[in-house]
């Protein structure tokens, strides 16, 4: 039996994800993307995130205050999840169900099932492997779409750097755009070879595409005493990481300026740093980038699915001739346990 107040709110959210597929549906096809978000907390007592993959549903709800006990509260969920499916006539063997419950420390981004229920899913024509059922995030950031995009278009015959590679897709993006060289970096094997399985399913796998185990935060400075030099650095890091294979914490508010200097270094003259974060409330510590070219790219890169939720900022910053030398960044140690999981805090 649904109280009042629940059938008022399935009414409302079964309206609204109707309306916006419609919309999106025939915006995706036109462009040839196969997933998107049809809802993003559009209501706020529907704090759900809903994203369309090729015929299935990802739908993950944001921890908000109310007053369900919690059997309520998981009955309650399951009628908002089969209002979904109705609403865009997805079986519910189709509908995979996350909670983002606001985490610190070794319970983050732990694996949530070992299902592997996995499709191929595409974008401006690229393809890339998704996981439904076994972690928060499925591996492809949907939000970054128009971001990949942006790097895509600017790699011609460029060499590419993309720290916290994660899976990849900034990597296959900049080499279906003509890159000449990529490294792509990550601390997680099973991530890197994720990132592998997509270069190979869009050709783009060879020895000039180097994929680098390595702690995105301090290998820039192994590559600065090294000498070698990008025309194209992405750095797309986590909101916050303690995971045991690291040294200490990183958080991108705290910590960001240290790593932006440091990979300003490695840019070849009139090379390109991409910077975006996530961060709810993020402020870009300008001051602490003295001499740097800064250009706010955030309306540029933010797709039509996405239009108006501010998920995240992103900024074109470039090296000037001025900028004075510093001493190379280096990661933030406290006190905590190294211990923690492979994949980091991201939304």
């Amino acid at each position: 039996m649904i109280d009042e107040k629940t059938e008022e709110q399935r009414r409302f959210f079964a309206n609204r994800l109707k309306k916006r597929f419609r919309h999106l549906w025939k915006w995706a096809r036109r462009l040839d993307i196969s997933a998107f978000r049809v809802y993003h907390r559009d209501i706020p007592e529907l704090p759900f995130a809903v994203d369309w993959y090729d015929g299935h549903l990802h739908v993950a709800e944001f921890e908000r205050p109310h007053d369900r006990t919690p059997e309520e509260h998981d009955n309650w969920i399951d009628v908002m999840t089969k209002t979904a499916a109705d609403a865009l006539t997805v079986p519910m063997n189709r509908v995979f169900v996350k909670r983002r419950i606001k985490q610190s420390g070794p319970s983050q981004y732990t694996a949530q099932a070992e299902t592997h229920y996995e499709l191929v899913t595409g974008e401006y024509g690229l393809r890339f492997k998704v996981n439904l059922s076994d972690y928060i995030d499925t591996g492809l950031f949907l939000d970054h779409r128009d971001l990949r995009k942006y790097v895509g278009e600017r790699s011609s015959d460029r060499s590419v750097l993309n720290l916290f590679a994660y899976t990849g897709a900034f990597t296959v993006y900049a080499v279906a755009g003509g890159s000449r060289h990529t490294v792509s970096v990550d601390l997680s094997n099973t991530y890197l070879a994720w990132a592998k399985e997509n270069l190979e399913l869009n050709g783009c796998m060879g020895p000039e595409h180097e994929l680098v185990r390595a702690d995105g935060r301090t290998y820039p400075q192994e590559l600065a005493r090294s000498g070698r030099r990008f025309d194209i650095i992405i750095l797309d890091p986590p909101t916050f990481s303690n995971s045991k294979k690291m040294d200490g914490t990183f958080d991108v508010q705290r910590d960001h300026a240290g790593l932006i200097r440091t990979c300003l270094t490695l840019l070849k003259p009139g090379g390109e740093l991409i910077f975006s974060t996530n961060r709810r409330n993020f402020r870009l510590q300008e001051d602490g980038l003295a001499g740097a070219r800064i250009r706010k790219i955030t309306k540029l890169t933010m797709p039509e699915d996405f239009a108006g939720t501010g998920i995240h900022q992103a900024w074109s910053l470039q090296a000037s001739a001025a900028t004075p030398a510093r001493r190379p960044h280096r990661p933030h140690r406290d006190n905590r346990p190294s211990s923690g999981p492979n994949r980091n805090q991201r939304r």
